[in-house]
């Protein structure tokens, strides 16, 4: 099996895009069809992409088959993830309590934002794209990417700050 061969990019990166997917969609089963859907589009075209540039690459055509399944859903997103499984075990219960709140808390505040900051903080900050990277997959220039993403990320600062709960 070659490094760049599909089956190395799919157990490499399948995570990196289910998370980015889950985060945007709040399902699990919707996260999977998308998921499912990003790495057949990828198999039918696997020619066009540089080694280099796999991850940017996936996670375009994951914005782009999200933003496929947005248009064609209507519906309301009725379920609510965190982004957040694993707390170090060597805190105290109430310790992890208190994180798994908090990290609940900013999980509800990223919901809450528009749907471009959202993006923006789930590919910069959650998924370790460059700015660059993100920008592209957004399809946005790098100048707007990084308002974008200071926007997002002043607006959950003062709603942490503020104490604001989203439920």
């Amino acid at each position: 099996m070659k490094k760049n061969s599909l089956d190395h990019i799919y157990e490499s990166y399948m995570m990196d895009i289910y998370r980015y997917l889950l985060s945007l969609c709040c399902n699990n089963y919707v996260a999977e069809d998308i998921m499912q859907e990003t790495f057949l589009r990828a198999y039918l075209h696997f020619e066009a992409c540089s080694s280099e540039n796999v991850k940017p690459w996936l996670f375009k055509i994951a914005h782009n088959a999200y933003i496929d399944y947005k248009r064609k859903e209507s519906r309301s997103i009725a379920e609510e993830k965190e982004f957040f499984n694993n707390i170090s075990d060597n805190k105290n219960t109430e310790e992890q309590v208190l994180i798994k709140e908090q990290l609940k808390e900013i999980n509800n505040i990223i919901e809450k934002l528009p749907e471009n900051q959202k993006q923006a903080i789930l590919l910069c900050d959650y998924n370790d794209l460059s700015y660059k990277e993100a920008s592209e997959v957004m399809g946005v220039s790098l100048p707007r990417f990084k308002v974008l993403l200071f926007r997002a990320r002043q607006n959950i600062r003062q709603k942490v700050g503020r104490g604001d709960r989203c439920e």
